[in-house]
């Protein structure tokens, strides 16, 4: 696995570093490959809980693309397209992890940084966060993978005024647009961050799975079919469901099996 990005798991939840601290965790291509590599043989492991995606140090969650490197892998459309696909499959496995994602937001987050934590299920920033996709000072576009991703979290008004304006929104203003589920102190990030995977990883798995996976079906009601209604019911045959009730009615902590 490249050292660009590293894995460590504790348990059930597991954390991916962004790992050039010296590029303010500025993505190459080498970097979207391996975080693609990762999150694609994490979300086979039906015993994850949560994954938290954060960067290395303390400047950066990543600070976009690396511009030095386009020459070579991105001098045209050609390029750019192959230069998507693997950027793609990236944020597709954040996308589609089966189990939730956490995005833990020091510093800059911006360009590629942010189109990564937009499709992460939760975004929780320190104070010194600063959000933004300036990419119209680059000549370049936002592709519709990432537009799609964007305008489903903030809606067009604010997906057009990160985009025409360019601007960089402080930690505080990214959580009043929605960019950003919550602020916090930088001291408090990491104490946050790891009680939020814990009070994630309590909860029932199969509930979980299944919250990620109805959530993004609500988006679109009309689309429901008669099968989709009845589905969350299903959970009610599954062990979990049968320990939770247990376990409460017994004032104890549940032992979920994702079963």
């Amino acid at each position: 696995m490249s050292n660009t990005v590293l894995m460590q798991r504790d348990g059930a939840i597991a954390t991916i570093t962004l790992n050039r601290p010296e590029r303010r965790n500025a993505f190459n291509l080498e970097m979207w490959a391996a975080l693609g590599d990762v999150m694609v043989g994490l979300n086979s492991d039906e015993t994850l809980r949560c994954i938290i995606l954060r960067g290395a140090g303390d400047r950066a969650f990543a600070a976009g693309a690396d511009i030095a490197e386009f020459s070579k892998v991105r001098a045209n459309s050609k390029q750019a397209q192959a230069y998507a696909k693997i950027m793609d499959r990236a944020t597709d496995a954040v996308r589609d992890c089966p189990c939730p994602t956490v995005a833990a937001i020091q510093g800059a987050c911006v360009g590629g940084g942010l189109e990564l934590a937009i499709h992460c299920d939760l975004r929780i920033s320190g104070r010194s966060g600063r959000i933004g996709l300036p990419i119209n000072r680059i000549g370049n576009v936002l592709p519709y993978a990432a537009m799609i991703a964007l305008v489903e979290a903030v809606g067009r008004p604010t997906a057009l005024e990160l985009l025409l304006e360019g601007r960089i929104f402080t930690a505080e203003e990214a959580c009043t647009k929605g960019l950003v589920t919550r602020v916090v102190e930088d001291a408090d990030l990491d104490g946050e961050i790891a009680a939020t995977a814990e009070r994630i990883s309590a909860g029932a798995p199969l509930v979980a799975r299944a919250h990620k996976v109805f959530s993004r079906k609500a988006e679109a009601p009309l689309d429901l079919k008669a099968k989709d209604w009845v589905a969350p019911f299903e959970n009610c045959n599954s062990d979990d469901y049968r320990e939770g009730i247990r376990a409460f009615l017994a004032k104890e902590t549940p032992d979920f099996t994702a079963r």
